[in-house]
């Protein structure tokens, strides 16, 4: 439907461009001699008019801001990314007309996701957002945005499942409870930007297209042969069957917790992969399994490491018989093969127990955290440890409850796994820290400490997503734990711990210690 813009041809002629505002837009008149063109007059890169732009040869149009160039003819940009909107312009006798109306919401909503897709390749925030803002407009969910991103990057992750897939489903939960449309959008955007960052650069590593029936144990055992060609085809077979990731959970669980994988990525990434299909529907299962699957594969099993040896050894033990009552200090400060004992000596008890008083060390080590590891330019390698390393205790443990739930015969992995992390972890803490510092970081008011410390995620101000999809997984965690059993013993010890962690400076640039350590390297390599 055209519309008269009320300014004729000889008007604009005599101007040579015209700024028209006509149902809600800002609508740029260009008189470039045989043709009259109108385009929005806001640069799509930061909102600068392009009225005041340079029109140049070949009818393009620049903006003196940034230099973004656009063909005025299709409203391409030739420097830059985002295309500026054209309209389509007709003359009756001397007024000139134009059709401003919008294009189908379906046809908005392809123009977005292709634009998101652009944006995600070019890793550029800003115009990830505007993408995301410009399916609100259209009126979808700007969770669209998300399951497209994950779908069309799946093939770029090597290694499978990232963090940014981990930390999703909690920046959701994060945008259901904002209380502003920008908040919202803030929360959304946090994932499809880290995971632009996982895939910056990165070359396609395809999943291969075969389909088997499902089979639980031949998944488990494709798994645990490292045999991903096998592995996706059962999983792609158990989504042509038609079962739901609620069906496969306790299979995935399994081979979750088969090895101590991936510093306890892989439950993690397990029970995550269960809420963030919840949240985003079904049509985001394929993606999400065939990289939750591609990075079971390949994650390693550390409990093959000479420190986590006799991991295997206390699991063969465990028989339930173990009567000694468990606390968390039994576990404090006890050696990796200590922890493993201590909990063989509590296999009898309630799980509840022995997981209140695993739980219980995680906190006090991670309360105890000796940030002179994370501050040091001259350690081994081996000692490259920093507050992340500690978090994991927490997130691992609530996957750990979670994926029990669906198999309580897999508890004795999960309690064994947890009590790694004990023992791991006593090594870089600091027992006698002095007790009025560690008072200073108590939670008097645990609702007040999450609802201030959820609502700062939004504007956290970390530029490493890593580092922020940590923070919103722990307090997910937290919250979680405490909902689960709010008088447990560990609660007020793990808020404090939470509470120093989100607080504490955290050294991200180690460029002393990396020169260090590869000096030491090379001069070994003989």
């Amino acid at each position: 439907m055209f519309t008269p813009l009320g300014i004729t041809r000889s008007e604009l002629c005599g101007k040579g461009r015209n700024v028209v505002r006509k149902e809600g837009k800002q609508v740029l008149l260009i008189d470039a001699g045989e043709r009259i063109f109108a385009i929005a007059n806001r640069c799509p890169h930061e909102g600068y008019p392009l009225s005041e732009g340079t029109l140049g040869p070949g009818c393009v149009l620049t903006c003196n801001w940034h230099n973004w160039k656009f063909d005025l003819k299709t409203g391409a940009a030739l420097v830059g990314r985002d295309p500026v909107r054209t309209y389509p312009v007709e003359l009756r006798g001397e007024n000139i007309l134009a059709d401003l109306s919008d294009p189908p919401a379906a046809a908005q909503r392809a123009h977005a996701l292709n634009g998101l897709e652009s944006a995600i390749a070019d890793n550029d925030m800003a115009r990830m957002a505007r993408e995301l803002a410009r399916l609100e407009r259209a009126g979808f969910d700007a969770g669209v945005g998300l399951s497209h991103a994950i779908a069309v990057r799946n093939a770029r992750l090597e290694e499978g499942m990232t963090h940014a897939h981990a930390a999703a489903a909690d920046w959701l939960a994060l945008a259901e409870r904002a209380s502003s449309p920008e908040l919202r959008l803030t929360a959304l955007l946090e994932p499809v930007a880290h995971l632009a960052d996982d895939t910056r650069g990165a070359n396609l590593f395809p999943y291969t297209d075969g389909t088997a029936e499902w089979n639980a144990p031949a998944f488990v055992a494709a798994v645990e042969a490292e045999d991903e060609a096998r592995a996706i085809a059962l999983v792609r077979g158990a989504l042509a069957q038609g079962l739901t990731y609620e069906r496969l959970l306790p299979v995935f669980a399994e081979a979750a917790l088969a090895h101590y994988a991936d510093f306890g990525h892989c439950a993690i990434y397990a029970f995550k992969t269960g809420q963030l299909i919840s949240c985003l529907g079904a049509d985001a299962a394929e993606p999400l399994l065939l990289s939750l699957t591609r990075m079971l594969v390949r994650s390693t099993r550390e409990e093959r490491l000479p420190e986590f040896r006799f991991y295997a050894k206390a699991l063969a033990a465990w028989d339930g018989g173990g009567s000694e009552p468990a606390h968390a200090k039994d576990f404090i400060g006890a050696s990796i093969d200590g922890t493993l004992k201590r909990a063989l000596a509590s296999s009898g008890r309630e799980v509840r127990e022995l997981y209140d008083a695993l739980l219980g060390a995680a906190a006090w080590n991670l309360l105890h955290f000796n940030r002179a590891f994370e501050q040091a330019s001259d350690g081994a390698i081996a000692d490259n440890i920093n507050w992340l390393d500690f978090t994991h205790a927490l997130t691992f443990a609530n996957a750990c409850r979670h994926l029990c739930a669906e198999r309580p015969d897999l508890w004795p992995r999960a309690l064994l796994q947890m009590a790694l992390f004990a023992g791991r972890n006593r090594k870089y803490v600091s027992a006698d820290m002095a007790e009025e510092h560690i008072a200073g970081w108590a939670v008097r008011d645990r609702d007040a400490f999450l609802a201030r410390e959820m609502t700062a995620l939004y504007d956290h101000g970390v530029p490493e997503p890593i580092i922020a999809c940590h923070r919103v997984k722990v307090l997910h965690a937290l919250e979680d734990e405490l909902a689960a059993a709010p008088d447990a013993p560990w609660a007020d010890a793990m808020c404090a711990a939470v509470n120093r962690y989100l607080n504490t400076p955290m050294k991200r640039h180690h460029g002393l210690r990396t020169a260090t350590q590869a000096r030491d390297f090379i001069a070994r390599e003989a």
